[in-house]
């Protein structure tokens, strides 16, 4: 490769060799191409840190870490011209993700539990200044900037409130921290307050898009402020309402948040559901609440990723491990053999099908999406492919996911620096390669979070050696490049190299897309996988159900859903005192008759 300038880039891949007098090594990236990287007099390394973590300097110990064969790094530096020969690459610094090879920080014990942890105390202290001040949800903002500061534009957003209050309730599933459960519950009493709309004659409920507040003065905003959607009633925004009170649900039994399910469900199967030609309408109109309605324009008679498959993921999963009820199984069961049915699409492209018109033929024309693909979607399928799997083994579910799988590094993610990319082109690649970039070749956390999650469970539950090296090195490049170190929580989005993007909506910590949902959920399901698939470490759980609260006084308690028999309960307590009344094969427990809200810790431990 002959260039004629100079440019700065990352290289991410496995020492093969180290030449300590001539100050080089070489470097072999996940697609097999191998670089020559030359040491400067400048050159500092360091190790990967958590959120909260001191500065982890390796400069000391280069030499050694260049030694190890093996090892993975990640080199920044720069691409200089040499005529007719290979560009020089000098790196300016590195980051090394563990000590040795074969060993990730990621992987230990506590890595997520403690990241999880500063992530839900950071929007704590942004929205509530917690722990100075009480938690007041009428101070709760959508915009927040890059240090958490708060934009004035008064509003909330109902799906942002519910995506902080999962983010909540998951750190309080693994931590035990009552401010976090304290945050959960208040935040879904408020939107309960204040986002929900009872229709007493149809028994269903509704959820607003959202409130301004100015004072002691609430506008209640019913069709969606979001371009993509204005005017109407979409869809994922009912869906995304019930994940933080779904999640919330799980640990305190609580009977009004599951009847506010209950009728937000009985509302997505009057309304949205085609009974005729299978699946869910993306959008419905305002006053008819009809998904045919010529006001809904682009969005008229539309189903998408969204409305098919985001309950499973946003709630539905979590409602089924909460109650353990068939019909929910059956829910599950109807969505995915819809997704399984119609997305796949491989004979004209290696991604998914994911907007489709009523009668289910492609819709390739919808505004920004058109005949591209939305990375994450695909590996979002994949990983809730094998969750539902677990709960349900059909071969087709396996293939598919398995299919995914094998096709999307070479589509989806970065061979040479690491990551996964956003939306690309479905079909037309450019050189054989369909990294063909729709607006830019930068990387979002949320899409991280589904490729980690995706290879995760892959390789846990089929141990196949591939897998797990894709997990390592994607869960590698998040937690090298995408905590915000400084200022707490995860960037939005970064360049292809792994620079954080600070620009426009991009650079702010709460916005219509992003609230402590994502980046939780990634630190919640990559614990549970990683302890209790992987690296076989038993790990505690936290509830408080309230007295009378679930069906039978019977707590489930399975983390996710995972392979039948390959977690049991090990230790329990109640109010931190020993309790053995529970069926560690079943993972259940059989609550005490009490009259007060009590606290419930169970050790859930891998068979080994």
């Amino acid at each position: 490769m002959k260039i004629d300038f100079t440019f700065s880039d990352t290289i991410a891949g496995y020492i093969l060799d180290f030449n300590s007098a001539e100050r080089s090594f070489t470097v072999e990236t996940p697609d097999k191409r191998q670089f020559k990287l030359n040491l400067i007099a400048s050159t500092y390394a360091k190790g990967t840190r958590n959120l909260n973590e001191p500065y982890s300097d390796a400069t000391g110990v280069l030499r050694e870490m260049l030694s190890q064969k093996g090892q993975f790094v990640f080199c920044y530096g720069t691409f200089y011209p040499n005529g007719d020969s290979e560009p020089i690459f000098e790196v300016q610094w590195m980051v090394f993700p563990g000590s040795q090879p074969g060993q990730y920080r990621q992987e230990e014990q506590n890595w997520w539990i403690n990241q999880i942890d500063s992530i839900a105390s950071k929007y704590l202290q942004w929205q509530f200044n917690h722990p100075h001040d009480k938690i007041d949800y009428k101070n709760y903002r959508t915009i927040l900037h890059l240090a958490g500061a708060k934009k004035g534009d008064y509003l909330q957003e109902t799906d942002t409130i519910s995506r902080m209050i999962y983010g909540f309730a998951s750190a309080y599933l693994l931590t035990g921290k009552d401010e976090f459960l304290e945050g959960a519950e208040l935040g879904t009493e408020y939107l309960r307050e204040h986002m929900r709309f009872y229709d007493q004659d149809a028994d269903l409920i509704y959820w607003y898009h959202g409130v301004k507040v100015q004072g002691d003065k609430e506008t209640k905003l019913l069709t969606s402020e979001f371009g993509d959607d204005y005017d109407s009633i979409p869809m994922y925004e009912q869906i995304y309402a019930l994940a933080g009170p779904t999640q919330t649900y799980r640990i305190t039994g609580d009977k009004r948040i599951m009847s506010d399910i209950e009728k937000t469900i009985d509302l997505f199967e009057k309304y949205y559901k085609d009974n005729e030609k299978e699946g869910y309408f993306s959008h419905v109109d305002p006053f008819a609440l009809d998904p045919r309605a010529e006001s809904l324009a682009h969005n008229r008679a539309r189903k998408n990723w969204n409305s098919v498959g985001d309950h499973a993921p946003a709630y539905l999963i979590n409602l089924y491990l909460a109650t353990g009820e068939q019909k929910y199984a059956d829910f599950l069961e109807y969505t995915f053999d819809t997704i399984t049915k119609y997305f796949p699409d491989y004979e004209n492209s290696p991604f998914v099908q994911e907007k489709f018109h009523e009668d289910w033929s492609k819709d390739q024309t919808w505004g920004w999406q058109q005949n591209r693909a939305v990375v994450g979607h695909n590996l979002k399928i994949a990983w809730n492919l094998m969750r539902m799997h677990s709960l349900n083994p059909k071969q087709e579910y396996l293939d598919f996911a398995k299919k995914i799988a094998e096709i999307m590094p070479a589509v989806g993610s970065d061979l040479q620096r690491g990551g996964w990319y956003d939306v690309v082109e479905r079909e037309n690649p450019i050189g054989g390669k369909y990294h063909r970039y729709v607006w830019h070749d930068r990387k979002a956390w949320w899409q991280q979070e589904q490729g980690i999650l995706a290879y995760l469970i892959l390789h846990g539950i089929l141990k196949d050696e591939e897998y797990k090296k894709l997990a390592r090195e994607s869960a590698a490049f998040y937690n090298a490049f995408f905590l915000d170190l400084d200022d707490g929580g995860v960037y939005f989005n970064t360049f292809a190299n792994g620079m954080p993007y600070l620009l426009g909506n991009e650079r702010f910590k709460g916005s219509h897309s992003m609230s402590a949902y994502h980046s939780t959920e990634l630190c919640y399901l990559s614990a549970v996988y990683t302890n209790l698939l992987i690296t076989k470490e038993p790990t505690y759980f936290y509830f408080k159900p309230y007295p009378d609260s679930f069906k039978d006084n019977i707590l489930y308690v399975s983390p996710d859903i995972l392979p039948k028999g390959s977690v049991h309960i090990s230790e329990c307590f109640i109010d931190d005192q020993p309790y053995s009344n529970f069926d560690a094969q079943a993972l259940t427990v059989k609550l005490p008759e009490t009259s007060k809200q009590v606290r419930v810790k169970v050790l859930i431990s891998p068979v080994q």
